[in-house]
């Protein structure tokens, strides 16, 4: 299975600055997400951000939203987003059949969400450095039990280059030098 820009949509779940402050590895999360979601952005891939309980939990982590140019904010009270009939229908009608998921908390409303994507019969690609929990072990153990249902485990470069295809087009010079040039060579955590 192969991503491809056309059949794809970015889905980052719950990235909310009310529970990132107790998250192992939120900021690397955060970052990775915000860096995708950019580069989504720019070649057309729709990005969809979900906010479980937002009265509770404050609203998405500015720093995301920031960085993300177009996105649809869905608000839920479900852990799996698929719960909401809206949000379930709108995927439906969007014709995009791969999702790439990322968020926290990785053993909660991600997982819950990739299991219900994965049961309407969407390929999920679980975005590893960008989905974490209050435990690193929660997180690993939600990436395993997701791999086991069938989900792709990603890096966001891994992502970006299958997006992307191809170096001799505009679209690749306008993100590498917006995107990838500068992407740092920093160790990064896969829960």
């Amino acid at each position: 299975m192969r991503l491809t820009r056309e059949e794809s949509l970015l889905l980052i779940v719950d990235l909310q600055a009310g529970l990132l402050p107790v998250i192992e590895h939120g900021e690397q999360a955060v970052t990775e997400a915000a860096w995708l979601g950019g580069l989504a952005g720019s070649i057309d891939v729709p990005v969809w951000v979900t906010e479980q309980y937002p009265d509770g939990l404050g609203g998405s982590e500015p720093r995301l939203l920031d960085a993300l140019p177009d996105h649809r904010l869905w608000q839920k009270v479900t852990f799996d987003a698929c719960g909401n009939p809206e949000f379930a229908a709108a995927l439906a009608e969007s014709g995009k059949r791969q999702v790439v998921l990322c968020g926290t908390e990785a053993h909660i409303c991600v997982m819950q969400t990739g299991l219900g994507l994965l049961a309407a019969g969407y390929e999920i690609y679980w975005l590893v450095e960008a989905c974490a929990s209050r435990r690193s072990a929660e997180a690993r153990l939600a990436k395993e039990r997701m791999v086991q249902a069938g989900a792709v485990p990603v890096s966001a470069d891994m992502v970006a280059y299958e997006w992307l295809n191809r170096c001799d087009d505009e679209r690749f010079k306008q993100a590498h030098r917006r995107f990838l040039k500068g992407r740092s060579a920093r160790p990064l955590v896969f829960p």
